[in-house]
């Protein structure tokens, strides 16, 4: 079951949750045996298998629930860490569960024993939720719940950012529906004042804005790109740019960007890895232009997709465009609500 994007939470009628930031997945359990299965229908089981082990240590035998894979780390979930989990190697799996165990975060039930849940409302398949998970530990856990909109605001300001990647709002009467765009995922629309410090050509003009924040020590690092420009927009951004082109040497990247390896630098319009040994396949131009650009997902510091350019910031110095822009608070409260009974049960 999929959900529509928008960007107010509905009205009462609703319960709200987190919108976990990570890995879909479907887990079954029939007797001894227990699998996850991603959204693509590929098996996740043999790349986690302490979620394995924790879904056969449940009482029920026979059950098919929903929820999310994610990994703890740094007061956040680390969507790139969780991607060096789908390692093919089962000795190397084995030394990744250890170094960075996963979770499994359940946010409904689709049939448990012979009882198929899926033509029963949300409120339904959440009571039997809470039943099935009553005495789970982790690895696994229930996701917080609430019908409070007030709440569900708090979480959206307060968490978006560091794991949690908006609020899905399920109708009491919501029947599981396969395929279909039926639960509301709010995510608030963010925007961040970003220093130009470079761009990659393409057809006819500008394909890509080489993006970059100032950290605490003053350095200015890239955080990704932001793209998809209309023609006419590639022509005129390089009228803008073509004379604020400079040497590599005495440019803030002139020894390299994004020096540390991260799995994000494998997702297009991530930042990305380079060094003066590799091709320069971007032009230096002066650090001295602001953009505002939109985004989504964020991992920590950089951009895990191409940003949305929204206008120009002549009325921004670049020295004040700083990582405080990002700042969020940790969602330790609510993964801990997730393991607390007393803030999971509807009644």
């Amino acid at each position: 079951m999929l959900a529509r994007l928008e960007r107010e939470l509905p009205p009462r009628g609703h319960f709200y949750e987190p919108k976990w930031d990570g890995f879909r997945a479907i887990a079954f359990r029939d007797g001894a045996w227990a699998d996850l299965q991603s959204r693509n229908l590929n098996p996740f089981g043999r790349y986690f298998p302490e979620l394995v082990e924790g879904l056969k240590s449940l009482e029920d035998e026979r059950f098919v629930v929903d929820g999310e894979i994610v990994i703890a780390g740094g007061g956040a979930f680390d969507f790139g860490t969780l991607l060096k989990r789908l390692h093919p190697a089962r000795s190397r799996v084995e030394v990744l569960r250890r170094e960075s165990p996963a979770s499994f975060v359940a946010f409904d039930v689709l049939a448990v024993g012979d009882r198929d849940l899926r033509r029963e409302p949300f409120v339904e398949r959440r009571r039997a939720l809470e039943r099935l998970l009553e005495k789970a530990r982790p690895p696994l856990m229930i996701t917080p719940i609430t019908e409070d909109g007030s709440l569900a605001a708090e979480w959206l300001d307060r968490y978006t950012g560091r794991g949690v990647d908006g609020v899905v709002a399920k109708a009491a009467d919501l029947r599981y529906e396969p395929g279909k765009r039926v639960m509301v995922k709010v995510k608030p629309e963010r925007t961040l004042d970003c220093v130009v410090a470079g761009f990659r050509a393409g057809d006819a003009g500008v394909a890509s804005l080489l993006l970059g924040l100032y950290d605490p020590a003053g350095c200015l690092r890239h955080i990704g790109v932001t793209s998809s420009f209309r023609r006419e927009d590639r022509r005129s951004l390089l009228t803008k740019l073509g004379p604020r082109t400079v040497a590599l040497e005495g440019h803030p990247w002139e020894h390299g960007f994004a020096i540390e390896r991260r799995p994000m630098g494998r997702l297009r319009g991530a930042a990305g890895l380079w060094t003066p040994e590799m091709p320069q396949d971007w032009v230096p131009v002066r650090p001295d232009l602001v953009c505002e650009v939109a985004y989504g997902q964020l991992d920590v510091d950089r951009l895990r997709h191409p940003a949305q350019f929204r206008r120009w910031r002549p009325d921004r110095d670049p020295r004040s465009c700083t990582f405080e822009q990002l700042a969020a608070e940790s969602p330790a409260e609510l993964v801990a609500a997730g393991k607390t009974e007393e803030t999971l049960r509807i009644r």
